[in-house]
């Protein structure tokens, strides 16, 4: 990762404590989300430091989508979920507050919502219910 005192502020994701890491390669890395929204929420990182998806280069995409991978099984086999949300806000008119790239993998339990329909359309709530417009 890149050195923090290259950044105008410490990026908490350059200086991430080794035992917060759950998955590791070369290219990117993978941690339980300090504040998840569900049991099982992982983030999923590259390590070079980069505020935007779009700026990545193909193989640190790559690494991370084959981590996803392995955050799933991981979770499937360890908390069976019904479902996943992937979440990923870029630039800070989409919501990103912490400006180094990362890629929530939420899992979704029956129940864990009364309707969850519509699932990363409630990021717009006035336009996330569509189905019951008349």
């Amino acid at each position: 990762m890149s050195s923090p005192a290259l950044q105008t502020k410490a990026c908490v994701f350059c200086s991430l404590p080794a035992a917060r890491i759950r998955l590791s390669t070369p290219l990117a890395l993978a941690l339980d989300d300090a504040y998840p929204v569900s049991p099982g929420h992982m983030l999923i990182i590259p390590r070079r430091h980069v505020a935007s998806f779009f700026e990545l280069e193909n193989a640190e995409r790559e690494a991370m989508f084959a981590l996803l991978d392995q955050c799933r099984e991981t979770l499937l086999t360890n908390r069976h979920p019904d479902g996943f949300n992937l979440g990923l806000n870029d630039g800070p008119a989409a919501g990103q507050t912490v400006m180094h790239v990362h890629l929530h993998l939420i899992p979704r339990y029956r129940g864990d919502r009364a309707d969850p329909r519509g699932g990363v359309r409630w990021v717009m709530p006035d336009k996330a219910d569509y189905w019951s417009a008349p």
